[in-house]
């Protein structure tokens, strides 16, 4: 049957639309085996993503100030950011824990009222990551270019884009900065209603290739990948399961079965196949995949993707996908939220492939680190440039990436957590 659904999907290339109308009423099969999987708590990628909630809430306090045109920001000016920010406590007490990262001072005026600014490690550290946003431009572009080929419409609102911008890498003031210089590449529009959006202004066939389709070019395997090339085999997704899973007969018969189907490249238009057929499934595992590897952690909140959801043709209640195939995600509900990260990204607690901006940023994880040890002995005890360290050296031991296993007997089942049960996890 999977053979049928190849040989399907290969002939709708090479058919007239009348025809492909046609052959696609014969995808509309379900053949994969229903296996229903418990979800694993995993304690290594949960530390990673409870740790790196106080970093992007230090970081964007940093470009908070950094706006600021006094050079600093008042506490009451950003009392209610708390939400925003991702965090369980007061803003203020948050940034009076991280001392090495913000200078804490009365405000001219009013005594009473503190006042923050960035230190000298700050400032340092804030000037390295400017110059790796520089140097890293181009490739900033191609990643910010093939979120926006993936989508339906070719735009995103920037409402949209900017709660991906720590994810995704681009820089604090990027539609000022970045957007303008490369016209061939963006166009900011109004759509219909009013909203400012970017748009692809032109679409590069050069950044058509999917993250996965570009491991199997460099994989040794090569013959693979150019077979996949001549329509005669299909791509699969690197798989890890947790402990206990993989061995499972259903498990891996349920996983041969679906990495035999033929792989959509998320960059192809997908109107013509059948939303409810596992042809469909596998083009929405394949976007998901996509888009977290375009990601500097390979992770994302899934709130982010919410109302990106028509846009990239994905179903009503897509976190269902993150619980189906934890093979090749992992769905977190650490920190009052709900985080989708990609598990090949991570080996014993590690990112496999850093970003330049993930070593800076474990940069100023270590100062801030360092400023919560210090922080009742007195931060003159140190020197502030002393705290930086070298690049993938972060002052921490790795963290093995360990599951908590799920006593399950012959059958696997999964928790049914539909987009409404796991929001009620958030805040």
């Amino acid at each position: 049957m999977n053979l049928k659904s190849s040989a399907l999907f290969l002939l709708l290339k090479l058919q007239s639309p009348c025809e492909t109308t046609k052959l696609h009423q014969h995808l509309q099969w379900r053949g994969l085996v229903k296996v229903r999987l418990k979800w694993v708590k995993n304690r290594g990628l949960d530390h990673i993503i409870d740790t790196e909630t106080d970093l992007k809430a230090a970081c964007l306090l940093k470009d908070a100030i950094k706006r600021s045109s006094t050079g600093f920001i008042i506490s009451k000016s950003v009392a209610d950011w708390q939400k925003h920010l991702g965090l369980t406590v007061p803003v203020l007490r948050f940034m009076r824990r991280y001392p090495t990262l913000f200078h804490e001072f009365p405000h001219s005026r009013y005594a009473n009222l503190p006042c923050f600014r960035l230190t000298d490690t700050g400032l340092l550290l804030d000037s390295q990551e400017q110059s790796i946003h520089q140097a890293r431009e181009a490739d900033t572009v191609e990643r910010l270019s093939q979120v926006l080929m993936m989508l339906k419409s070719k735009s995103i609102p920037f409402q949209s884009l900017i709660p991906l911008r720590w994810d995704l890498g681009l820089p604090d003031d990027f539609g000022r900065t970045l957007i303008p210089k490369y016209p061939d590449h963006f166009r900011i529009v109004k759509s219909s209603n009013g909203i400012s959006c970017l748009s692809l202004a032109q679409w590069r066939e050069e950044f058509a290739v999917s993250a996965l389709q570009k491991s199997n070019e460099n994989a040794k395997l090569g013959d693979g990948y150019r077979q996949f090339k001549r329509g005669q085999t299909a791509l699969a997704f690197p798989m890890s399961f947790p402990r206990g899973y993989g061995a499972q007969k259903k498990v891996k018969a349920w996983m041969e079965d679906f990495q035999k189907l033929p792989y959509i490249s998320p960059y192809e238009d997908s109107n013509q196949i059948d939303p409810n057929s596992d042809l469909m499934e596998k083009r929405v595992v394949g976007v998901l995949h996509e888009l977290l590897s375009l990601t500097i952690h390979k992770k994302t909140k899934r709130n982010y993707l919410r109302c990106l959801r028509e846009e990239l043709n994905l179903p009503h209640k897509f976190t269902r996908i993150f619980t189906r195939y934890p093979g090749i995600f992992y769905l977190s509900l650490k920190c009052k939220t709900t985080t989708m990260a990609l598990r090949e990204g991570y080996r014993r607690g590690k990112l496999v492939d850093p970003h330049p901006l993930s070593r800076i940023r474990e940069k100023y994880y270590y100062v801030m680190r360092t400023g919560v040890l210090y922080r009742g002995k007195g931060v003159n005890l140190i020197n502030e440039r002393d705290c930086l360290v070298n690049d993938g050296e972060d002052g921490t031991e790795e963290q093995d990436s360990e599951e908590e296993e799920v006593e399950t007997g012959d059958e696997c089942y999964e928790e049914d957590t539909s987009d409404d049960e796991v929001e009620s996890g958030e805040e």
